[in-house]
This record gives C-alpha cells, sequence and structure tokens, in this order.
C-alpha cells in the first residue's frame, strides 16, 4: 500500500491550537525571563510580587496586597503573606500598620529587570499591529478568568487540588 503526501490530517481542535501556540509562547518567554532574573540574582516569585505592587499603583493595604499576590501568583493566602513579609525584610517593600510600599530598591530592581525584558520585547511588540495585540490580551485574559470560573465553580476540581 502506497502513502501520499497529501493524505490529508484530522483538523486540530481550536483549543488545542491555542493551548500550543500559548505554552509554546509561554515557554520562550518565560526561558527569556529566567536568563534576565537569573543575571539579576532575582527569585521570578519576587519579580512577580514587585511587579503586581507596581500594578497596584506602588502602595497597597497589606491585606490587599496579600489577596493580590494570592489569586495572581495562585498562592495560598498564607504563603502570599509570607511572601509579602520577606520582601519587607529584604527591603525591597516597606510597611506601615496600614500599607505595603514599594521600597526605591525594589522600585530600582523592578525597573531594572523591566528594563531587560524591554530591550528584548519592545522591536517584538512594535512588529504587530497594536489591535491585534490588543484582541489577543483580552481574549488571553477572557480564557484565564472563564476558566478560573469553572474550575472554582467544579466540585471535582476541589477534590483533585486536594490530591495534588
Amino acid at each position: 500500500m502506497t502513502h501520499s503526501g497529501t493524505q490529508s490530517r484530522p483538523a486540530i481542535p481550536v483549543g488545542q491550537q491555542i493551548g500550543q501556540a500559548v505554552g509554546q509562547a509561554e515557554s520562550v518567554l518565560s526561558s527569556m525571563l529566567a536568563g534576565i532574573l537569573e543575571r539579576t540574582k532575582t527569585e521570578r516569585e519576587t519579580y512577580l510580587a514587585l511587579q503586581r505592587m507596581a500594578v497596584l499603583g506602588g502602595e497597597a493595604d497589606r491585606d490587599r496586597y496579600a489577596r493580590d499576590l494570592s489569586d495572581s501568583l495562585n498562592l495560598n493566602p498564607s504563603d502570599a503573606g509570607e511572601l509579602a513579609d520577606s520582601l519587607i525584610e529584604a527591603g525591597l517593600l516597606t510597611a506601615t500598620d496600614a500599607a505595603i510600599r514599594l521600597a526605591d530598591a525594589g522600585a530600582e530592581l523592578l525597573a531594572s529587570i523591566v528594563g531587560s525584558i524591554g530591550a528584548i520585547t519592545t522591536p517584538l511588540w512594535e512588529a504587530f499591529d497594536p489591535a491585534d495585540l490588543e484582541t489577543t490580551v483580552a481574549t488571553l485574559r477572557e480564557i484565564t478568568m472563564r476558566v478560573r470560573s469553572l474550575t472554582s465553580a467544579s466540585p471535582s476540581s476541589s477534590a483533585a487540588e486536594g490530591r495534588s
């Protein structure tokens, strides 16, 4: 039996195509970030936590910041609080009774990392139509929100999370 090179393959479902494309993009971008973080001797969680503080305007109520870290970094609330405390101890954040703020050292570290990332990615993003990028970001955010909603509502997800 001979096989033709033009034999059609089954269509890949759109969800699988999206998963593969997002996974590949995440892999190469994470690898780039890992190299930058290694050069700055910064843990990934530290960078992400500083980034979250910047998104919150550089200052937040302690509980709000811990909730934000828990939600955005997928940490349990205790670990999120410990991460915030470790950044305060390291001098990257400062704390008062009511608020946590980005310290000068934290702002400088974040700016250094963001600058290194931008040096690599700015030309990449400039090659795309801004409207396409906005649509991509909006779509990925919506997918994230919907999946979180589905998994938090699913009784089997709680049982599965307890096993992991």
